[in-house]
C-alpha cells in the first residue's frame, strides 16, 4: 500500500493545529531561525506542542531549516536540528549540505525545493546520500516526474497549491541584488511582484507599468491522480505566511480530493488517522488567489497575472453598467450576494478596482461609496471576500476525529475500558467500584452503550461498544464518566507514544563514494560556508565558485531563470512569429536588467551587470 501524505504549511502552532483539525497528514513550519521565511519562525516549545498534537493523529511535524548557512551560524544550526529532535519532530528540510556534515541527531532530511531538484541524476544523488524525501521543482511536467521516478525510489513531494516563484526556487537572487534581501537567507522582497516597462534594445517601451513577472496560483487539485501514478506520495500546499483561515480552506479541499482517489483504489491509503468534518464548503476560489495555473504539468500555458498581484477571487459575473453606487449586474447561476462582500473588477486600464456590497436588489447592487470608474459593458465581476463563508471558516475547528472500538469488561474488583484504534494501538483503564446486579438488565445495557457512545468534544468517535460482563450490572453515569475521562488521557498518551519515527543514519558517511552530477559548480550551487564545500569536493566536484550571498562576481550574472517567458505572454514568441528572439529589458526605479532568451529550451534568463 501506498501512503499518500497531505502537507500543509503553518505560519505557528495556531495555523499548525488548524491545518492537522483539518485533514493534513503533516505540516511544515519554521524554527527559531534559518526556515526560509524569517518573519515567521517559531519557538522550540511550540514546535513540541503542535507535534504532541499531530502524532495524536499520526500526523507528522517536518521544520524547514532549509536557508543557506554562514560559517558562523553552523553551531547555532546543528543546535535547532538537536531541539527539533528532541521536541518530537519527525524531520528537517534542508537546502545547505553542511547539515550532512554535522553531528546530527537521527532525524530524517526532506531535500527542499531550493535544492534545484529538477532531473533524476540530481534526486537519484540525494537519494544516495540518505535524504528521505525529496521536494521536486514546482516546473516539472507529469512526464518529467515520471522519468524522475522511474530512476528513484525516494519518496517524493511536490507542490500542488499556492503562490509561485516566479524563478527556479533557490536559484533567484533578484532581490539579493536590488536590496540585499536573499531569497535564499529567508529576506525576499518579492521583486517579482512589481510593475516593470518592457524595453527593446533601443529603449523603446513596449509595455508600460505592468507587472511582468508575477505569476498565477498554482492550483493542480485536477490533476492528483496523474501525480500520484506518476510517482508523488506528498502533496504540498504553500503558504507559510498564510493566515487559519487560507490554510483550513485549501487543505479542506485536497483531504476531500485526495479522499476521493484513495477510497476508489485499493492500493493507496491515508498517510494519518482521523476524518475531519469542516462546518464549510471547502472553495479554492475563495481564497486568496491571482487566478490559477496548474503551471507545466501538461506542457506551456498562460501562466502570469500581469494586471495585479492581489487576490482577484471568484468570478461572480459581469458589470453592465456603473452609475454612481449603482452596479447592473449578470450575476451567474447561484452566486448569492451579502451585504459587507468585497467585490472587485479590472477597470478600462486593466486598474484593480474594488468596493463592498451595502445592498443587492434583483441584477442591481448598491455600492458603499459612489464608483467614478469608467467599465467596458460586460467587464467580469469577482467576489474576493464572502462574508457569509468566511465567518463560517473562521469558526470550523475541522472536528477531527479518531474512530475506536470500546470494550467494557468486569474484573474482581470493578470494570476496566479498553479502547482500540486501527488494529495496532489499545489502551485500557481500570477502577475499583461496587457492581450491582441490575433490576432491569435491558435497560442497564441501554444506559451503558448511551452513555459510552457520547464522547463530545474529545478527539474520538465510537464505531462500537463491547460489553462483555458475567452478570449485567447497574453501573452509575459518574462511574462511566470517570471511566471515559481517564480512557481519553490514556489513550492520547499511548497514541502519542506509538508515534515514533524509525531511527536513521548519520549521513554524509557511508555514501561518500556517490559522485554529484556535475564537477564543477558555479554560484547558482549556493554554496556560503565551509562544512557545504567540503561535503561536494567529497563528492567529487573539483571547481567550486562561492554564493552570491557571500561573494559578488564582477561582470554579468544570471540573477533569474525562469520558464515564464515574457515573449511567449505577450505575443512575441520566436517560434510563434519566426521573428529572432533579441534580448528585452526591464526596468523600474530598482534598475534595468537585460532578459535573455534560450528558445530551444523555453528559458528566459534576467541578466544583471556588476
Amino acid at each position: 500500500m501506498k501512503k499518500i501524505e497531505l502537507l500543509s504549511p503553518a505560519k505557528n502552532l495556531e495555523v499548525g493545529v488548524a491545518a492537522i483539525n483539518h485533514g493534513a497528514d503533516a505540516v511544515y513550519i519554521g524554527g527559531p531561525g534559518f526556515g526560509a521565511r524569517e518573519k515567521v519562525s517559531n519557538s522550540i516549545d511550540d514546535i513540541e506542542k503542535l507535534c504532541r498534537h499531530a502524532a495524536i493523529y499520526d500526523a507528522k511535524v517536518y521544520v524547514t531549516l532549509n536557508t543557506l548557512l554562514f560559517d558562523n551560524e553552523l553551531d547555532q544550526a546543528r543546535k535547532i536540528a538537536w531541539d527539533c529532535y528532541n521536541a518530537g519532530v519527525d524531520a528537517l528540510i534542508v537546502q545547505d549540505m553542511a547539515l550532512l556534515m554535522m553531528d546530527l541527531p537521527p532525524i530524517a532530511l526532506h531535500a527542499s525545493t531550493q535544492c534545484n531538484n529538477t532531473t533524476a541524476e540530481k534526486v537519484k544523488f540525494l537519494e544516495d546520500v540518505g535524504f528521505k524525501q525529496v521536494v521536486l521543482a514546482r516546473e516539472l511536467s507529469i512526464n518529467e516526474i515520471k522519468e524522475i521516478r522511474s530512476k528513484t525510489t525516494v519518496p517524493l513531494e511536490f507542490f500542488v497549491h499556492g503562490a509561485l516563484c516566479v524563478s527556479y526556487s533557490g536559484q533567484c537572487y533578484l532581490s539579493h541584488v536590488i536590496g540585499h534581501r536573499s531569497a535564499n537567507r529567508g529576506a525576499c522582497a518579492q521583486p517579482c511582484r512589481l510593475k516593470w516597462d518592457l524595453e527593446d534594445e533601443n529603449g523603446n517601451t513596449l509595455i508600460a507599468n505592468r507587472h511582468l513577472l508575477s505569476l498565477r496560483d498554482m492550483n493542480n487539485s485536477k490533476n492528483l491522480e496523474e501525480l500520484i501514478d506518476a510517482g508523488i506520495t506528498s502533496f504540498k500546499i504553500e503558504g507559510r505566511l498564510k493566515d487559519a483561515d487560507y490554510v483550513k480552506n485549501t487543505t479542506a479541499y485536497y483531504r476531500q480530493a485526495l479522499d476521493k482517489i484513495i477510497e476508489k483504489r485499493d492500493d493507496l491509503e491515508r498517510a494519518s488517522r482521523g476524518v475531519s468534518t469542516p462546518s464549510f464548503v471547502p472553495n479554492l476560489e475563495k481564497s486568496f488567489s491571482r487566478g490559477f495555473t496548474d503551471y507545466f504539468a501538461h506542457g506551456r500555458q498562460k501562466i502570469d497575472s500581469p494586471f495585479t498581484p492581489k487576490s482577484m477571487g471568484e468570478h461572480i459575473g459581469t458589470i453592465q453598467k456603473i452609475d454612481g453606487k449603482r452596479l447592473n449586474v449578470n450575476l451567474l447561476k447561484g452566486i448569492e450576494l451579502h451585504n459587507g462582500d468585497g467585490l472587485c473588477f479590472l477597470d478600462e486600464n486593466n486598474e484593480l478596482q474594488g468596493f463592498n456590497v451595502n445592498g443587492v436588489d434583483g441584477s442591481t447592487i448598491l455600492s458603499s461609496a459612489p464608483l467614478s470608474f469608467r467599465v467596458r459593458r460586460g467587464i467580469s465581476l469577482f467576489r474576493n471576500y464572502d462574508i457569509v463563508w468566511q465567518k463560517s471558516v473562521e469558526t470550523s475547528d475541522g472536528n477531527r476525529k479518531i474512530a475506536i472500538r470500546l470494550k467494557l469488561s468486569d474484573t474482581a474488583e470493578g470494570l476496566k475500558l479498553s479502547a482500540f484504534v486501527d488494529d495496532t494501538v489499545s489502551a485500557d483503564v481500570e477502577i475499583h467500584c461496587p457492581k450491582d446486579i441490575a433490576k432491569n438488565p435491558e435497560k442497564s445495557l441501554e444506559n451503558i452503550r448511551t452513555k459510552l457512545s457520547q464522547w463530545g468534544d474529545t478527539k474520538f468517535t465510537i464505531e462500537s461498544v463491547d460489553i462483555d460482563f458475567k452478570e449485567v450490572y447497574f453501573i452509575p453515569n459518574s462511574v462511566l464518566g470517570e471511566l471515559k475521562r481517564q480512557l481519553v488521557v490514556k489513550l492520547e498518551e499511548t497514541l502519542m507514544e506509538n508515534h515514533r519515527c524509525p531511527i536513521v543514519e548519520t549521513y554524509g558517511r557511508t555514501s561518500l563514494q556517490s559522485d554529484y552530477p556535475d564537477t564543477t559548480l558555479s554560484f547558482s550551487a549556493n554554496v556560503t560556508n565551509s562544512l557545504s564545500r567540503q561535503f561536494y569536493e567529497n563528492h567529487g566536484v573539483t571547481h567550486i565558485d562561492d554564493g552570491l550571498e557571500k561573494s559578488m562576481p564582477e561582470g554579468e550574472i544570471v540573477v533569474m531563470t525562469t520558464k515564464h517567458c515574457i515573449r511567449y505572454a505577450n505575443g512575441m514568441c520566436a517560434k510563434e512569429t519566426g521573428k529572432p528572439a533579441t534580448p528585452l529589458f526591464i526596468s523600474n526605479d530598482c534598475g534595468r536588467f537585460r532578459l535573455d532568451f534560450d528558445c530551444k529550451n523555453c528559458l528566459m534568463k534576467v541578466i544583471y551587470k556588476n
